[in-house]
This record gives C-alpha cells, sequence and structure tokens, in this order.
C-alpha cells in the first residue's frame, strides 16, 4: 500500500469490503491482505473486530457533519439532522450492521450528533426521559428507512423473492384481505422511493411535532 496507513484508510477498506460481501467476510487478516500490510500493522490502530467496527462507525458518522445551531426554528434542524443522518447510512449498505454490532457511546462523531438531537428535543419542550426516548426513536427510525429505500430489488435472486412475496399477498382470499391483495405490489417493494423517503421523515418528525404542539 501506498503512503502511510492511517485509521482512516482502514475504515474506508473496511466499509466497502462489508458493503460488497457483509460483515462475516471482514477479518483483521483479509483485511490486512487488501492493503498490502502485515496484521500486526492494523493492530496499531485496532486491536480487534471491536475497536475495527467501532472505526467504522465512526467514520461512517464523520461524512455526515450536522449543521451547527443557528436560529432556525428547531423543527427544521431536526429535519435536517435525520436526512443528513439517512442519507449518510444509505450510503454504505453495510451501515445498519455496523451499527447494531457497537455501543454508540463509544463512537466520539455519533456523540456530537446525540447530542444535538437532545438540544433540539429540549428546545421542542420535552423533558428528560422524553428528549433520550425521542432521540432513541429517531435513530431507529433513520436506519429503517436508510437500510430499506422501497425501491424494487437490482438483485436477481431479491427480485424473485419480491415477486414470490407479491403474488403469494395477491393469491390471498380478497372477501378476507381486502387491502393486502389491493396493495400488493407496494408492500412486497415496488414502491416510488421519494415518496417512501419523505413520507418515512414526515411520519417521524410529525409525530414529534405534534407532541410538541400539546406542550
Amino acid at each position: 500500500m501506498m503512503g502511510k496507513l492511517t485509521a482512516r484508510a482502514i475504515a474506508e477498506r473496511a466499509l466497502e469490503i462489508g458493503d460488497a460481501e457483509g460483515l462475516d467476510a471482514l477479518t483483521i487478516r483479509r483485511l490486512a491482505t487488501d492493503l498490502g500490510v502485515t496484521p500486526m500493522a492494523l493492530y496499531w490502530h485496532y486491536k480487534n473486530k471491536e475497536q475495527l467496527l467501532i472505526g467504522m462507525a465512526d467514520h461512517l458518522i464523520a461524512g455526515f457533519a450536522p449543521k451547527p445551531a443557528d436560529d432556525r426554528p428547531w423543527q427544521e434542524q431536526l429535519r435536517d439532522l435525520t436526512e443528513g443522518l439517512i442519507r449518510t447510512l444509505r450510503s454504505h449498505p453495510c451501515a445498519k450492521d455496523v451499527l447494531e454490532q457497537i455501543d454508540p457511546v463509544a463512537v466520539p462523531h455519533f456523540l456530537v450528533v446525540w447530542d444535538q438531537a437532545l438540544r433540539l428535543a429540549r428546545t421542542a419542550g420535552f423533558g428528560v426521559e422524553e428528549c433520550c426516548l425521542i432521540t432513541k426513536y429517531l435513530l431507529q427510525s433513520a436506519i429503517a428507512i436508510a437500510d430499506a429505500p422501497g425501491r424494487l430489488p437490482a438483485d436477481a435472486d431479491a427480485a424473485q423473492a419480491a415477486r414470490g412475496k407479491r403474488l403469494a399477498l395477491q393469491s390471498l382470499p380478497v372477501e378476507q384481505y381486502p387491502h393486502l391483495v389491493e396493495m400488493a405490489g407496494p408492500m412486497a417493494g415496488g414502491m416510488d422511493p421519494a415518496l417512501y423517503d419523505t413520507f418515512g421523515v414526515d411520519l417521524v418528525l410529525g409525530g414529534i411535532e405534534a407532541l410538541a404542539a400539546r406542550r
């Protein structure tokens, strides 16, 4: 590998492997081979796979720089934060799996985003425990929206599975399950991606805004 080996370069290559082959394929030895170094060179930066996953998560979130606090309404700032997080997570197919395997408290860049979300929830008039719950559900929603963009799958096997699901729903007794039959297409993944994203964010933030309005 040309140049000095950095933690950033290691995390970038690890994300590439995770995106292409899944996290099970990611090992220190495999990563070292790809980078043209010995495993010991990686241990200087990451002592084990757990630390590597934390480094991957930190590098991932580092790509999302939330805007600093400003004078705009908290609703606008929270939307920017949510949409930015979704875009960042969607840029790496393995992001969901990475985040599910680490403790967010160990990820410095995530702490910045988390603290900002808590501040905005507090600004909206929510109590301490409510702020904690809001940020928890907001993160879970962002991961879910980013992980399932609502597009028909491009992979042949996944497309066949989607067709099978659609046909299974369409074959249900219409008099018993009229709405499942009617909506078989979008239920199986055939949905406008733009609608999926905007409606998902509107649904989550609309709920937060409605609760805040009752304060």
